[in-house]
């Protein structure tokens, strides 16, 4: 075996390869990160994530099977000598590991007023008094999240069970060639060679639908969320570069690559609508989840007692105040300008010089005539 395994080296597929390794860690960062700070995770389609985790998972044990003979040699090499002919596989374990690891953010931080359902339930027993409080019931939503994230756990067992029993059971070619890494699949096991072609098929039909309930979504919330465009940027262009490192590879074919050139084009999609959308949210002044970005600090609080204000259970208790204050500013100006406040009529008043005032009448200028007091100004005089 020792004899049939030869060591190449190529630099450039070796340098462009972990240039690319490091890409992928740097462009993930931002992605995961941006959930943690933000403590949440909306904006997330659970079906992009589920179809991104099976599609990279199967992409990783395509890579696995067509690299088998080189993994085997390893044992043959130096530590860097393996690792330079191994990049391939790293490459492709790293980008399931930091796409799969969004999913789990995702499921961890997965927002509570999206986790739970809320209905009207009477607080004071008879009283006609009602308060919305969560109740244990999870959302369809969430249950399909739950789903979704045991089917894609479930998918990489299956796979990865079936790709290591076929290979260990599978028999060494009879055929001469050097198991090397300019080893051709058709000198694979027939059914090998099958479920490799079966996992690079699976891989690229789940990336090239992979995108498209995560555009859908983004689509119709007309936001942003927590998808990080720093990261699209940096992975956009890099597609390129992964599609050509991987296929510069030995002992790969299309199947190999399929998957990335995909996807590329699908996340550049993604990537216009997220700068489009974020346009949008300055011109409204909405953060990247539709909160208005104007600082709660400009309304004057509510005095902490005020009779007859009730919280419900999981009400913000500022939120309620910030709003309710609004509401009453809102009210007393609606009724400043609709004549809530009367406004005062002057009664004109007869002046002394005699003139002859029109409300007065005739009644008035006779009694000044005949020397009397008119009016009910009689007695002053």
């Amino acid at each position: 075996m020792s004899e049939s395994c030869t060591p190449t080296h190529d630099w450039f597929t070796a340098t462009l390869t972990f240039g690319l390794c490091t890409g992928l860690v740097i462009s993930y960062v931002p992605q995961h990160l941006r959930i943690i700070q933000k403590g949440s995770s909306e904006g997330f389609s659970p079906w992009f994530l589920f179809l991104g985790s099976t599609s990279s998972a199967s992409g990783l044990l395509n890579m696995v099977t067509m690299q088998w003979g080189i993994v085997r040699c390893c044992r043959f090499f130096s530590f860097g000598s393996c690792l330079e002919m191994t990049a391939g596989v790293i490459q492709v374990g790293l980008q399931w590991a930091m796409f799969t690891f969004i999913m789990v953010l995702y499921i961890i931080y997965y927002p509570p007023h999206l986790k739970y359902s809320e209905i009207d339930v009477d607080a004071h027993g008879s009283r006609p008094i009602h308060r919305r409080v969560k109740t244990p019931t999870f959302t369809p939503e969430w249950n399909q999240s739950i789903f979704l994230s045991w089917v894609t756990a479930a998918h990489f067992a299956i796979i990865t069970f079936t790709t290591f029993f076929l290979l260990l059971t599978s028999p060494t070619p009879s055929a001469s060639p050097p198991v090397d890494p300019t080893t051709p699949p058709e000198y694979m096991d027939k059914t090998l060679a099958n479920w490799a072609t079966f996992l690079g098929v699976s891989s690229a039909l789940l990336a090239a639908i992979q995108y498209a309930p995560q555009i859908m979504h983004t689509w119709r919330a007309r936001l942003v969320g927590a998808l990080s465009i720093p990261m699209m940027l940096i992975q956009s262009p890099g597609a390129v570069l992964m599609v050509l490192s991987i296929a510069l590879r030995p002992g790969t074919n299309w199947t190999s690559w399929i998957t990335f050139a995909v996807a590329g084009m699908m996340q550049g999609t993604l990537l216009v609508l997220c700068i489009v959308f974020k346009i949008r949210q300055r011109r409204l002044h909405i953060d990247d989840f539709g909160e208005p970005l104007t600082p709660l600090q400009q309304y004057s609080p509510l005095p902490d007692e005020m009779p007859g204000l009730v919280i419900g259970e999981g009400e913000d208790e500022v939120a309620v105040r910030v709003a309710l204050a609004s509401e009453l500013e809102s009210a007393v100006e609606t009724d400043v300008r609709s004549a809530g406040v009367r406004p005062v009529l002057e009664i004109p008043v007869r002046p002394r010089t005699g003139e002859r005032e029109p409300l007065l009448g005739e009644r008035t200028t006779k009694s000044t005539e005949d020397g009397k007091s008119g009016g009910w100004f009689s007695w002053g005089r």
